[in-house]
């Protein structure tokens, strides 16, 4: 990864969740995605197992959320009552999945499985809303250095099998990009973490929204449709993230 680096090229390491209340959000999120609760501090708290990019920091935020989730999971269930018994609600069961909302996580869209093709690890993707999805997806196919997928409707990076770590990128599942009418507005409560050089980022196109400080020890940067992600040197911890 480091001859890489001055590409702008990163390695997924982390998803984070911006949420209301700690608790009621690891009661949701911990059953839902198959996590266990590995630490918990004032403003943060984690969820994970095993894997390491398995890891899902819950960041307490103070503002509540205002519009649709621009950035949402998707994510394999046994049945839609299993969601519904931890308090989210049907939106939509009109397609082949159903979309919920609950009061922590906001939108999010469960796809049915057959007991054989559920892992323990619940998330089966990440759906990014975009203006120009093809645009979007292409430069964090070469920030991912792996191929951008696309089936005439819709655009999207693979993830490694069964739920594990992809070799090149990281990414334990898929990375969707979805065509929306509508323009970003707010800050996005759901933003994933990558390891690389902030310096070659930049130079690829990022916008630098936060340098590293005695506070954090990352750096917050947005995509070139203005999606929040954060950048830590390869090998550094993650220690949940604030508001950019």
């Amino acid at each position: 990864m480091a001859d890489d680096h001055g590409a702008g090229r990163v390695r997924f390491k982390d998803l984070c969740v911006d949420v209301g209340d700690l608790d009621a959000a690891a009661a949701f999120f911990g059953p839902l995605l198959g996590l266990e609760q590995q630490e918990r501090r004032d403003a943060v708290l984690l969820l994970g197992d095993d894997v390491a990019e398995h890891a899902v920091w819950l960041n307490l935020v103070p503002e509540p959320r205002t519009v649709k989730n621009r950035v949402h999971l998707d994510v394999d269930v046994a049945a839609v009552d299993d969601v519904l018994a931890l308090d989210a609600r049907v939106l939509d069961a009109s397609q082949p999945w159903t979309v919920l909302t609950q009061d922590q996580a906001g939108e999010l869209c469960v796809f049915v499985r057959p007991p054989d093709r559920l892992r323990p690890y619940r998330l089966y993707e990440l759906v990014v809303d975009c203006a120009d999805p093809w645009a979007v997806g292409a430069w964090w196919a070469e920030r991912f250095g792996v191929e951008l997928q696309d089936d005439g409707e819709v655009v999207w990076l693979d993830g490694g099998p069964d739920g594990r770590p992809a070799t090149t990128s990281g990414l334990p599942w898929e990375l969707v990009f979805a065509a929306v009418p509508e323009r970003k507005r707010v800050k996005n409560r759901v933003h994933f973490d990558v390891e690389g050089s902030t310096a070659a980022l930049l130079e690829a196109g990022a916008t630098l929204l936060r340098a590293q400080d005695d506070e954090v020890a990352w750096d917050v940067l947005a995509d070139p449709e203005g999606n929040e992600f954060c950048v830590f040197a390869p090998g550094k911890g993650g220690a949940g993230n604030p508001r950019p």
